[in-house]
């Protein structure tokens, strides 16, 4: 696999090598002693799947505390994936990174502990898989506004599909709970 630090360097962009013919392809999407060679640390103890329509925006999620590294990649369609750190005292606290995935391209994106997470879907839907590091905790729960000034993120949607939840998040300034780095 070839694994690229983005501009934060903690959050990488793995592309899984894929050995593909005319029946099709094969690829090891997991292998955790090369994943925890390059960072990427688990254990991971629960697996995700959605499925989007184009235009929805999920994000941007975290919790603290139970704070979760996902591993993550769009199986089929399109989505553009970004991470923010948000973790207080970071040399890059408030800076995000973005990557499209695909399903035709199967780039994966390795986001820390500490991270906030989301997603646009810029194809006709999408179907993404999250393997995450921390279970699902519903009290730990948080999130960061997606159009925060602050973080000025170009989305690629103007007026996205979001949840009651992301329609109601904090900027990061005023966000009441935050990981420490």
């Amino acid at each position: 696999m070839k694994v690229t630090p983005l501009a934060i360097p903690d959050v990488l962009l793995i592309e899984p090598k894929v050995f593909g013919d005319d029946r099709g392809f094969f690829l090891e999407s997991f292998h955790a002693k090369r994943y925890a060679d390059v960072g990427v640390v688990g254990p991971f103890v629960q697996d995700n799947l959605s499925r989007s329509v184009k235009g929805t925006l999920r994000g941007l999620h975290f919790q603290e505390p139970n704070a979760q590294g996902k591993l993550v990649q769009c199986l089929a369609g399109a989505v553009w994936d970004v991470a923010v750190d948000i973790r207080k005292g970071s040399p890059t606290f408030g800076r995000w990174v973005a990557a499209e995935l695909t399903g035709e391209n199967k780039h994966q994106l390795w986001v820390p502990a500490g991270f906030a997470h989301g997603f646009c879907v810029v194809s006709d839907s999408a179907d993404f898989f999250y393997k995450c590091t921390a279970l699902y905790s519903p009290e730990s729960e948080r999130s960061v506004a997606w159009n925060d000034p602050d973080l000025a993120i170009p989305w690629p949607v103007k007026e996205p599909l979001l949840s009651p939840k992301d329609q109601r998040a904090p900027q990061l300034k005023d966000a009441p709970v935050l990981p420490v780095f």
